[in-house]
């Protein structure tokens, strides 16, 4: 067999590669592993699958690496989670308690604040008008702005519609602080029923919006922001001349 031949790796009977195996690119699996083990601790933001496949080996099977570093920290106390293509590093649920007393004291949001950052959640993309339309109440700027600066909120583009008006959703940084793997992991009625965040009594024809599978796809009726978009929106630093 030559060099360039391709390796076939073994397979456990679980489905899980034999140590020592490797991939279709040649490449030890344990050794990628092991250098994505060092890309996520070494990142205090989740690290996206693209990212990884940036740094490690050509042909290496980021999917198939990540599964199996996932099984590797399930029974430890930090575990590995994945946030939408995205991984990161998160103390195990049931050990959360052992850091409570040196958290950090975050400012509640409001009523207001929870009930907006709700409806963008489920009804993302969605604009300043029909949020206002769904909670039936004006919707104030300090408050939108509030929900930017958590990071769990972002601009994600413009509505096809007359003065193309800006669409909100959802960021990964919400996903993990809720953690949530995806927009469809949202609380269907019925657990927010469960939960008593809904009354038992609603109305028949009552329905929950299927939120999107992820929040960086463009809607039909949604256009990418442009750099002038970014520039008016404060998101982008004007450019000098000459630079």
């Amino acid at each position: 067999m030559t060099e360039s031949a391709n390796v076939i790796p073994f397979v456990m009977e679980d489905g899980r590669p034999e140590e020592g195996s490797r991939g279709p690119s040649g490449f030890p699996f344990a050794e990628a592993k092991r250098m994505a083990e060092a890309l996520v601790f070494a990142s205090a933001a989740p690290v996206s699958s693209k990212a990884l496949a940036e740094r490690l080996p050509d042909g290496v099977d980021i999917a198939a690496v990540m599964e199996e570093l996932r099984r590797d920290y399930a029974r430890r106390g930090v575990n590995l989670v994945r946030v939408e293509d995205s991984w990161a590093f998160r103390t195990a649920g049931d050990l959360a308690f052992l850091l409570s007393r040196d958290a950090v004291q975050q400012k509640k949001l409001s009523r207001a604040a929870l009930e907006m950052l709700a409806v963008i959640a489920y009804h993302q993309p969605v604009t300043r008008a029909e949020i206002e339309e769904i909670r039936g109440v004006e919707t104030s700027k300090g408050t939108l702005d509030l929900l930017l600066e958590t990071g769990w909120v972002k601009i994600r583009g413009r509505r096809r519609a007359p003065g193309r008006p800006v669409t909100y959703g959802t960021t990964t940084e919400f996903l993990d602080h809720f953690g949530l793997e995806e927009l469809r992991d949202l609380p269907g009625m019925d657990e927010l029923k469960g939960a008593g965040l809904l009354s038992p009594r609603m109305p028949s024809n009552f329905s929950m919006p299927q939120p999107p599978a992820d929040s960086d796809t463009l809607a039909p009726d949604e256009d990418a922001l442009t750099d002038i978009d970014l520039e008016e929106l404060g998101l982008l630093t004007p450019r000098v001349e000459g630079d």
